[in-house]
């Protein structure tokens, strides 16, 4: 079986679930240029809290969790299977790290089925969603992405979901395109130091524009599920997509063994204009 390919995609408003812009559009051409995986494994960047887990059950629910979006994004549904038996593989592959089954608590949340809703719009493919553990530091996410490597020699694609750059509070409405200068320069760097060497992802970190670009972890930590995962079979990230939104948001994309060429976009989802950027939970 050839090895399945792993992605990290910077996903943007939840409002790129109904548009059709620069971005959607290469997340529809990833997917209809790409091998049908067995099931996915989702690392979103919505399932930050106090463990590590995997969804376990077989119809796993759409979650909502945004605030201020219009009706029609609140009612949307991607109604994908779930897979327990791919569930139990993630939570042997990690072992000795601890990882729970989650039969009923969680789901998919708006990090995945934003960009699911495009990749695979049929939503005809099993789907896991791993949570991230709020309580470890950086380095148990690059660790835990090199043990999940070996899942993808058994057809398991995994896709990371977040934003190297998110930086909600400097939100620029009338920039729909643009980005800040430090913006620019730390996704730069994310993309030279993942060509240079993804084992030592975490360098970035020591970035002079690293607090403004990630104010908190949550949205840059899928990032290194990937990193971990090409140092730990010698590969290397490369980006498939670059492009901005609201001048503090990156829409960067990466994959290994994507085979897919590098595009330039634009036109990515705001915001809702009544709701305070940072409370929105995009």
């Amino acid at each position: 079986m050839t090895i399945s390919p792993a992605l990290f995609i910077g996903h943007g408003s939840p409002m790129n679930t109904l548009e059709h812009n620069g971005f959607t559009n290469a997340w529809r051409a990833m997917g209809q240029q790409m091998p049908k995986p067995r099931g996915l494994l989702v690392v979103s960047a919505h399932w930050f809290f106090g463990a590590t887990a995997v969804t376990a059950m077989s119809r796993p629910r759409t979650i909502h969790d945004f605030y201020g979006f219009p009706r029609e994004l609140s009612e949307f549904q991607y109604p994908a299977p779930g897979a327990p038996d791919i569930a139990e593989e993630v939570a042997e592959a990690v072992k000795p790290t601890w990882c729970g089954l989650d039969r009923d608590q969680w789901g998919l949340d708006h990090g995945t089925w934003s960009v699911l809703a495009h990749i695979y719009p049929a939503a005809n493919i099993p789907v896991v969603q791993l949570s991230i553990n709020a309580l470890k530091p950086l380095e148990y996410h690059v660790e835990l992405g090199a043990k999940l490597a070996a899942l993808r020699d058994n057809g398991i694609m995994v896709l990371a979901s977040g934003n190297v750059v998110h930086n909600l509070s400097r939100v620029q409405w009338n920039q729909p395109d643009a980005a800040f200068d430090w913006a620019e320069r730390f996704d730069d760097a994310v993309v030279a130091q993942l060509a240079d060497s993804p084992a030592d992802i975490l360098r970035v970190t020591e970035h002079p524009d690293y607090e403004l670009a990630v104010p908190t972890p949550d949205h840059i930590i899928p990032l290194l599920y990937l990193a971990g995962m090409a140092a730990a079979l010698g590969e290397t990230p490369e980006p498939l997509i670059r492009g901005y939104a609201m001048g503090s948001l990156s829409m960067t994309c990466y994959g290994v063994d994507a085979a897919l060429e590098c595009s330039e976009e634009s036109g990515a989802a705001g915001l809702p204009a009544h709701v305070p950027p940072d409370q929105t939970n995009t």
